[in-house]
C-alpha cells in the first residue's frame, strides 16, 4: 500500500463521516424543537459541507474548490445571520418597525417588572416581598 492509496482511503473515510454527521444534522433540524436547534444545525450541515468540499479539493487536486468553499462559506455566514435576525426577535429590528407610543409602552412594562405577556418575573416579586419586609421591620 503506497502512501496516496493511504490518503485516497482517509479522504474517503472522513467523507463517509461528514456524510453521516451531515444526515444527523438534517434529523436535527427537522427534528428539533427549538428554532435556535434548527439554525443550529444548518449552521452546523453548512460548515461539514465546507469541509467536504476543501477535501475533495485536496483530493482530487483542483484548486478551484477553494474558492468554491470560501464562496459556499461566506453565503453560509449571511443566510445564518438572516435566519437569526428572521426567527430570533431583535431589540435593533423591531424597535425600527415600532412607533414612539409603542416603544414607550414596551419599555414601562419591562422596566415595571413585567413580561411582555403580562406576567410578573420571579425577580421583580422577590424584590417586592423585600420592600415590604423592610418597611414592616
Amino acid at each position: 500500500m503506497s502512501v496516496e492509496n493511504a490518503y485516497l482511503y482517509l479522504y474517503m473515510a472522513v467523507l463517509i463521516w461528514f456524510a453521516l454527521l451531515i444526515t444527523v444534522g438534517l434529523i436535527r433540524a427537522i427534528i428539533g424543537p427549538r428554532i435556535t436547534d434548527r439554525v443550529l444545525s444548518i449552521n452546523m450541515i453548512s460548515t461539514m459541507v465546507i469541509s467536504c468540499i476543501a477535501i475533495l479539493s485536496v483530493q482530487l487536486a483542483e484548486s478551484y474548490l477553494v474558492d468554491v468553499a470560501l464562496i459556499y462559506a461566506m453565503i453560509s455566514f449571511v443566510s445564518v445571520l438572516i435566519l437569526i435576525s428572521i426567527y430570533l426577535p431583535g431589540r435593533t429590528l423591531r424597535s425600527k418597525e415600532l412607533s414612539d407610543g409603542e416603544e414607550e409602552s414596551i419599555s414601562k412594562v419591562v422596566s415595571d417588572g413585567t413580561e411582555r405577556s403580562g406576567k410578573k418575573s420571579k425577580g421583580a416579586g422577590k424584590q417586592k416581598k423585600a420592600k415590604k419586609r423592610k418597611q414592616k421591620g
